[in-house]
């Protein structure tokens, strides 16, 4: 397929950065569901250390770098594991979604990475330019068999205005929301609202941020399943982290445990 003008156009990127990966847990089968790839520095540098240096320039360069860097590094590390790669994406960098996409698909194949699995995450918090055609993004997204996902739902952008238009596979319940939520009657309230759209909507919901039992708790009552956070485990740097409890014991006697 031709080169989209933001392939002409790009810079070389001045930086180079590599990757981390934590852990997306779903309890309702015991098992870790997917890894989110997280931006770091080429010695594990925060992730602020890198999105400070893309700007207007860079920033197509870096949102195809990002993408091709996450499936090389999980290629061998997810080898033989039936699981999802998340990976975050930037609405306003892509310019011709099937041309766009051709590195990402070509990375892919090169380390036999089912592209089936491949989950691009787009956040409410950045402000999209055309959500006309961020939705036609999602569009060619499903055609081609990726899962799409909404991040920090409930902040930022939008919001169910956003929802009712994109319709994703999934939305990442913003952790603003999710901190503290056991004392919050409030939170729980709006997640209890988030959860029975989003099952109308046949979207599957994770939260995210998940730090102790106690939010845990009252998320699994809500009928989330899907988590993520430093409960289960931190990103690992070029590695994938075990969240030992899961594969060792059935989920509900493990947490009981903890």
């Amino acid at each position: 397929m031709n080169a989209c003008a933001g392939c002409r156009l790009s810079e070389s990127l001045p930086f180079k950065f590599k990757m981390a990966f934590q852990p997306i847990v779903d309890l309702s089968a015991g098992e870790v569901w997917g890894y989110e790839a997280l931006v770091r520095g080429e010695n594990g540098e925060p992730a602020h250390t890198v999105l400070a240096q893309v700007n207007d320039e860079t920033r197509y360069s870096f949102d195809q770098a990002a993408r091709v860097t996450a499936i090389e590094a999980a290629g061998p590390l997810f080898a033989g594991r039936d699981m999802r790669l998340s990976i975050n994406f930037m609405p306003n960098a892509v310019y011709e979604p099937k041309a766009c996409i051709q590195k990402s698909l070509a990375a892919a194949k090169r380390v036999e990475f089912p592209h089936r699995n491949l989950m691009f995450e787009f956040t409410e918090n950045e402000r999209m330019v055309d959500p006309a055609h961020v939705a036609r993004i999602v569009e060619a997204y499903r055609k081609f068999g990726f899962w799409t996902a909404l991040d920090d739902f409930g902040a930022g952008y939008a919001g169910l205005g956003l929802l009712a238009r994109l319709q994703p596979d999934l939305i990442k319940i913003d952790m603003e929301l999710i901190r503290d939520i056991h004392v919050s009657q409030a939170k729980q309230t709006v997640v209890a609202g988030i959860v029975n759209i989003a099952r109308e909507l046949d979207v599957r919901v994770l939260a995210e941020g998940i730090e102790n039992e106690a939010e845990l708790g009252v998320l699994r009552a809500a009928g989330i399943n899907l988590f993520q956070g430093y409960y289960f485990a931190k990103p690992g740097f070029m590695t994938l982290p075990q969240v030992a409890f899961i594969a060792e014991k059935p989920i509900e006697a493990a947490l009981a445990a903890r």
